[in-house]
């Protein structure tokens, strides 16, 4: 119990916002279940790496993990984006530093920190960076829960928050697992252009627009995506927009490395579909959205100025 108390305490000293544990021994069969199900669709697109069977067992990631830690930062900008059909639209996640690098920094500290605890005890971390389910694991460590849309929501930043997880050999004192708040609401599957989210927590790559427009290479966009694109070019936050927690509970995030820049907020379409290379290196240097491929994110714009 005690060391539970000091990782609990040492994870919100290095700016986490939300951190909980599960035992690893308390698996959520049904989350294992339905990622399955959701791979037998097909609903994965061309996300290869989704179909890792260490995803569906823990135990091939860390043989002797036994719990983990988990942990949410809020990212949540409250900038507004400017209106008009000529400006282009970044998700939020993407308008400040890479996630990545901000949240493995924190993760790492707390690793190195647990390891320091005792001789025998080993610490893994990952931040969607490891065949790891992050959402089932959060809401099992009560972090929140998973929300129709597939993302988690938390009470107290609703769904702009980043995940990340510390494996470990220890056998700590687990949290209860979130109970689910979205209720009879369906905001999230009617607000969907595309119909990406055919049913309750199921999300068809194949029809979604943040897939398209991060990763699929091909050199044109469907001819079903191109329609619904309205200035989307690198993700979409639809589904999060109209969800009725982040209307009432986000908050403006008090990490500044993920503040927007200027580009990310207000650049228009006809300035992307003309990106150069060397504008384009500047741009995303230590941004997530180097995922995004130059010429992706050229593409991107110009299907939306078709419209």
């Amino acid at each position: 119990m005690q060391l539970s108390l000091q990782i609990k305490q040492k994870a919100l000293e290095l700016g986490f916002h939300k951190v909980g544990i599960a035992r690893v021994e308390e698996v959520d069969r049904a989350s294992i279940e339905r990622l399955q199900h959701w791979l037998d669709k097909g609903y994965q697109a061309d996300m290869a790496w989704m179909q890792n069977p260490k995803r569906q067992n823990i135990h091939d990631v860390m043989p002797e993990v036994k719990s983990i830690v988990c942990v949410a930062l809020n990212y949540y900008a409250d900038v507004d984006r400017p209106d008009g059909p000529e400006y282009a639209k970044i998700s939020r996640y993407g308008w400040g530093r890479d996630y990545h690098k901000v949240l493995h920094k924190k993760l790492k500290a707390l690793s190195t920190w647990l390891e320091a605890q005792g001789d025998d005890i080993r610490a893994r971390y990952y931040a969607d960076t490891g065949p790891v389910q992050d959402k089932a694991w959060a809401q099992q460590a009560g972090i929140g829960w998973l929300a129709k849309n597939g993302n988690v929501i938390t009470r107290e930043y609703g769904s702009w928050v980043f995940l990340g997880e510390v494996l470990t050999n220890v056998d700590l004192t687990p949290d209860r697992p979130h109970t689910a708040h979205c209720g009879t609401c369906t905001r999230c599957l009617d607000a969907c252009p595309t119909g990406a989210i055919p049913q309750p927590h199921v999300v068809d790559a194949n029809r979604c627009i943040a897939y398209h427009t991060i990763e699929n290479r091909a050199d044109a966009l469907p001819d079903a995506i191109v329609p619904h694109l309205n200035g989307w070019v690198a993700g979409c936050d639809i589904c999060q927009d109209v969800c009725p927690w982040n209307q009432r509970f986000a908050q403006q995030t008090d990490v500044a490395e993920f503040q927007p820049n200027s580009w990310t907020v207000a650049s228009t379409l006809t300035e992307l579909a003309h990106l150069s290379e060397e504008e384009y290196d500047r741009r995303v240097t230590g941004s997530t959205l180097r995922r995004i491929k130059s010429w992706m994110l050229r593409r991107n714009a110009r299907a939306s100025l078709k419209q």
